[in-house]
């Protein structure tokens, strides 16, 4: 098969879909894989460094889609990218459709096969490829968190881990998945004093002892969120529900509750945002205030530390890749249910459950919306 990888235009992206490594071993397995020329700039992969693995370096991203049957991304494809797509595509990269009804029109329309990253699961109900980015996300969410609390970027004015004889600042964490847990690996470190909320007491007993109990870990009813809020310096949202929108867990009227210029971190927003007052922003602008609340809402969080970030897919993907190319989306899918989920696009049609559900298109069974791309 021939695997393309085309440069990531979303603003303030650095990522790339594939490493110089991941190169090596899909031209060992005798496929052809063809890399838009400076894709890998950001991530400091220089196109020799691909061409040393065999790859080939085209001038431009028609380029790449034009000689490609698989194209490889990063993040949800561009307007000017889904326009390239062609019903003899498959498309694999992170999509995050529930909050973007005109992006999955746009790919239906295209008759591409689209494969997310996120929905991809494992045989224990794991997300796999969303996981090594959670865990950047959950790490950069306290970082960015902590440089957001200082006075001349807007916040409080307030040290995360304080000093001898000041205290510590309050970091309430809401979501206990594997964001909420870095993020609460960070913030312990930085000696914070951290509270992580969960829905599962499974989970919170599991993060108790991840977390050597030096965070409390407490049940996120509505009233226990609300009551704990005036307390918060600062905030991460870390709230996922697989595929489908993000629920609110933070109202607008619940901002007056808080101190004025806390932090808001909102890692959920490529799901549409936990947060009520939640809208994307951009690394280069990344924050913004909405009742005396700092809000940070990035949308490509892992995209701010590339080097890390590209690594980290390539090896999670890489076994997905190879599988993919070796007997293509169909045959993939049919072997490995866990593949199957990741199928939220096919033949015309929306096959993903949730996504159908959140944007309110019509849904079609996988193996329908696979046979009409056959």
């Amino acid at each position: 098969m021939n695997v393309g990888v085309p440069t990531e235009i979303k603003p303030d992206e650095y990522r790339v879909a594939l490493t110089p490594a991941g190169v090596r071993e899909l031209v060992d397995a005798g496929h052809l894989v063809v890399v838009q020329s400076g894709a890998g700039e950001g991530s400091a992969i220089a196109d020799a460094d691909y061409v040393a693995q065999g790859a080939r370096i085209a001038p431009d991203a028609a380029t790449v889609f034009a000689e490609s049957a698989m194209i490889l991304g990063v993040k949800e494809p561009q307007p000017e990218e889904v326009e390239l797509l062609e019903p003899r595509h498959t498309l694999f990269t992170y999509l995050h459709l529930a909050a973007d009804r005109p992006l999955t029109e746009g790919l239906v329309a295209s008759g591409a096969t689209c494969v997310a990253y996120e929905t991809v699961e494992d045989d224990r109900g794991r997300l796999p490829l969303l996981a090594p980015m959670s865990e950047v996300a959950g790490k950069i969410a306290t970082q960015a968190g902590a440089f957001m609390l200082e006075k001349p970027l807007g916040g409080r004015g307030i040290l995360l881990g304080g000093v001898p004889g000041v205290a510590a600042a309050n970091v309430m964490i809401i979501g206990g998945g594997v964001v909420g847990m870095n993020a609460a690996f960070i913030a312990i470190g930085m000696e914070a004093t951290v509270s992580v909320y969960d829905r599962n007491i499974d989970r919170l007993r599991e993060l108790d002892i991840a977390l050597a109990g030096r965070a409390d870990t407490c049940f996120a009813s509505t009233l226990h969120i609300e009551e704990r809020l005036p307390e918060a310096d600062l905030v991460i949202g870390a709230v996922l529900v697989h595929g489908a929108r993000a629920p609110h867990v933070v109202t607008r009227q619940q901002l007056g509750v808080m101190k004025r210029n806390a932090v808001l971190v909102d890692v959920s927003i490529d799901q549409g945002g936990c947060f009520e007052t939640s809208r994307p922003t951009t690394h280069s602008d990344p924050t913004y205030e909405v009742d005396g609340i700092t809000h940070y809402c990035v949308t490509n969080m892992p995209g701010a530390v590339p080097i890390t970030s590209t690594s980290a897919l390539t090896n999670a993907t890489l076994p997905y890749v190879l599988h993919l190319a070796e007997v293509g989306v169909g045959e993939a899918a049919r072997t490995n249910p866990g593949l199957a989920k990741g199928v939220n696009v096919a033949g015309g049609a929306v096959t993903y459950g949730p996504v159908a559900e959140a944007t309110g298109l019509p849904y079609v069974p996988l193996e329908e919306g696979l046979g009409a791309a056959a």
